[in-house]
């Protein structure tokens, strides 16, 4: 194959030789657009089509005019020129070398004779290549040109890898797509439309709208574009990844944007909501506690999709991110000040270096399952459904080529099939190389665990992958193990030992109990003592059980204390949305001070009950101030208060909710005995419980004890009554200390060193929990 395409260059170059002595440039196959600008990037081709083939593009419902230009066949030497046009050819017209080019990377790559382009297209008939080249002048691609290149199926393609190479070219600024024509049998399950300007699934960078939410610019395209002039990101003499053993994480689940928005984050505007305005709060999250955030997605996506068309949620904005246009580019309009995708990159970088410094792991929620392209009904066709759509995406082909929705959101990506498998696979690997991240979340995992028509597998294929993989060895890998078709494996997701899970369980179990139902006593204590009934088996650890009572999805905890029911109305879906099965309790009906205060009660029983569990504990971001949705358990869609970190209800309950939160978050840190490494054995637990099958009984205490003396006595009531709870003999030369009881008000409610207790019982109030360590 290198003869082969050494020949085709050595006659490509002599026929580009020819060219430039007799001053004609050189535009093999490609046609070129009037100038237009970016911001709208309206690629629209006209109803009006020249002879020869060449695209006039419309800007904003106006006809540019064509401009003819010099075209060749380069690779068979046979050029034709337009004499009557040849001077403003030669003026407007940039010149390139073109190369055959090579299959591998995908994506866009600098080698030794240019820029190499490369896209995965199995059954595609015709691709053409679109760049949209920076203006000379200005220097960035606002009125810049279109061109096109027409790919040849003998020369420029590879199996079913497309690919050609470009000489001359800038290494930055040019924004680039694909047309790609195929069958239109959607019976066989093809989508092909090569009236579309196509995302490269393997772009590292995209650029559209820059400002997050731009009502003026909702209908924005998609590009992808390439940087080959800015240098290697500085991470550092000194700098070094915190590697935290995964017993010892507390994670924090939040939202880049969400975090710092609110005005009263007291930032600049220009970086609130951004990559950079959350470097500016990590002494917040170290003041909490944790040592990873758990990011809602930050792969590019477009946040207007629901205003694309008129329908009932058109006023809403996606500010969850669960729709993902592209796996490897940064979302773009998380950088400050609007500074496009390049500057998004570097920021992202910045803030991973800081959060690592402050001892703080960055987890990414990634979303393999579908994409932002929707379903059949109302497609919105950026990338892979007009590229391959019956490779990409799971499709029934006995049923009309119909997608198949296990995502709830319109289309299934095909993970399991090989070329999606390997996108994957080059996507993580990407994130972990370039970006320095250290574990994965896959929402909706299930999914990854479907074969191509959807059938559930007991070994899948890129789960193994993924665990297999070097580059990903020392990642934390969590999987979300459920999916909208029904298949629950909570306990049961394939593992090989390496993959940790969202113990929905666990959030179940621990609900009910602190809330007061009934028979729910011997499942709180198999949740807070590991969940081995899920996890023990082969090597898997206490710490692949993610713990969790509040996720972004939900219910915040103040919510779960405050509403019987989902409050979703403003969501647009006349409340059929989210869940219905809460296991909430508005701690009764009415706002007195009595309700407010066991409110406040109830959210500190749920936190200490997540800390002192063993396993991997994650909490939500807000949930240390008691942030509000006011009811509503599905926010993805609000772009304000709703979602928005309230920094001055942060302050005003500092005293109240956020000491009690870090100083507990603190406590489990420094106490080896609250996260073993393996299960506990019968000697590092005593149930001080002798009526297991007593259904009305919601009374639990246990001893969790240490080796070096410092036992740890915790005790739960969720009845409405008083509990005299005779307390066990503290180990020999040590008496108790109580640390904690959920029933006084700050600062009593948790106090550091302990305040000595000598009595052998304790009335433990109702709905409340309290903790005593055992010290000399």
């Amino acid at each position: 194959m290198d003869a082969v395409l050494s020949s085709a260059q050595r006659g490509l170059m002599m026929t580009c030789s020819t060219l430039a002595n007799s001053k004609i440039k050189l535009c093999p196959s490609f046609h070129r657009s009037s100038s237009f600008k970016f911001c709208s990037m309206g690629l629209k081709p006209s109803e009006k089509e020249s002879g020869s083939g060449n695209r006039v593009f419309t800007k904003a419902g106006v006809t540019r005019h064509g401009i003819k230009s010099a075209t060749a066949s380069a690779y068979r030497r046979n050029v034709q020129v337009l004499l009557e046009e040849a001077p403003e050819v030669m003026e407007t017209t940039p010149t390139f070398n073109i190369f055959p080019g090579q299959a591998f990377p995908l994506g866009v790559s600098e080698v030794e004779n240019g820029i190499n382009f490369a896209i995965f297209s199995q059954h595609a008939v015709a691709v053409t290549l679109c760049l949209l080249l920076p203006d000379r002048e200005r220097g960035d691609t606002e009125g810049g040109e279109m061109v096109e290149f027409r790919l040849d199926p003998g020369l420029n393609r590879t199996g079913d890898i497309w690919h050609i190479c470009l000489e001359n070219l800038p290494r930055s600024t040019v924004l680039y797509g694909y047309r790609v024509k195929g069958p239109r049998d959607w019976q066989q399950g093809h989508r092909f439309d090569d009236n579309i300007v196509l995302i490269d699934p393997y772009a590292k960078f995209l650029e559209g709208r820059r400002v997050f939410g731009d009502a003026t610019n909702k209908l924005s395209n998609f590009l992808g574009t390439y940087d080959f002039d800015t240098p290697p990101f500085d991470w550092g003499n000194s700098y070094v990844r915190p590697n935290i053993p995964e017993e010892d994480l507390v994670m924090y689940e939040m939202n880049v944007r969400a975090f710092t928005m609110d005005a009263s984050s007291g930032l600049d505007p220009d970086v609130r909501g951004s990559y950079l305005g959350v470097i500016e709060k990590i002494p917040h999250l170290v003041e909490l506690g944790i040592n990873a955030v758990e990011l809602l997605p930050v792969f590019e996506f477009d946040e207007m999709e629901f205003q694309r068309r008129p329908n009932s949620r058109d006023h809403l904005i996606n500010t969850w991110g669960y729709s993902t246009m592209n796996f490897f580019a940064p979302m773009s309009r998380y950088a400050s000040a609007a500074g496009g995708p390049i500057a998004a990159s570097l920021e992202f970088k910045k803030m991973v270096r800081a959060l690592h410094n402050a001892g703080i792991e960055v987890i990414l929620d990634v979303v393999y399952n579908h994409t932002n392209e929707a379903d059949d009904e109302y497609p919105y066709t950026t990338s892979f459904r007009g590229i391959d759509n019956k490779v990409y995406y799971m499709v029934d082909l006995c049923n009309g080529g119909k997608l198949l929705n296990f995502s709830g959101c319109g289309n299934t990506l095909n993970c399991n099939h090989p070329v999606v498998m390997e996108l994957i696979l080059d996507s993580l690997r990407y994130w972990v190389s370039e970006y320095h991240i250290d574990g994965f979340r896959f929402d909706l995992a299930s999914v990854l665990c479907r074969g191509t028509d959807g059938s559930p597998l007991n070994s899948p294929p890129v789960v193994k992958a993924i665990a297999k993989d070097d580059v990903l060895s020392k990642c934390k890998i969590i999987s979300e193990p459920w999916d909208c078709g029904g298949l629950y494996l909570v306990g049961r997701f394939p593992n090989w030992d390496r993959w940790a899970e969202w113990n929905g369980k666990y959030r179940d179990d621990v609900r009910r109990f602190i809330k007061g139902d009934c028979g729910m006593k011997g499942n709180f204590a198999t949740r807070v003592s590991g969940s081995a009934d899920l996890y023990k088996v082969n090597k898997r650890k206490p710490y692949h059980s993610i713990n969790f009572i509040i996720a972004h999805d939900g219910f915040t905890l103040y919510d779960l204390v405050s509403y019987n029911v989902k409050k979703n109305d403003a969501n647009g879906e006349g409340g059929q949305d989210g869940s219905n099965d809460n296991h909430s309790w508005n701690c009764g009906e009415t706002t007195d001070e009595n309700i407010k205060a066991l409110r406040i009660r109830q959210m500190k029983n749920y936190h200490l009950a997540l800390m002192i569990s063993q396993g991997t504990p994650m909490m939500l971001m807000g949930d240390e101030y008691g942030h509000t949705r006011f009811g509503n358990n599905n926010s993805y869609g609000h772009d304000n208060e709703i979602n928005h970190f309230q920094w001055n209800q942060l302050e005003a309950k500092r005293g109240e909710l956020f000491r009690f939160f870090s100083k507990v978050i603190e406590f489990r840190r420094t106490h080896k005995v609250l996260r073993h490494e393996n299960f506990l054995h019968k000697n590092d637990v005593t149930w001080h419980e002798d009526n297991w099958s007593n259904e009305e009984s919601k009374f639990l205490a246990f001893t969790f004890h240490d080796k070096n003396g410092g036992d740890i006595y915790l005790a739960f009531n969720a009845h409405d009554y008083f509990v005299k709870a005779a307390l066990p003999s503290p180990p020999r030369d040590r008496r108790w200390f109580r640390v904690v009881d959920t029933k006084l008000n700050w600062p009593d409610d948790f106090v550091s060193g302990g305040v000595p207790y000598t009595q052998s019982t304790y009335n433990v109030a109702p709905f409340s929990s309290i903790l005593m360590e055992a010290k000399l």
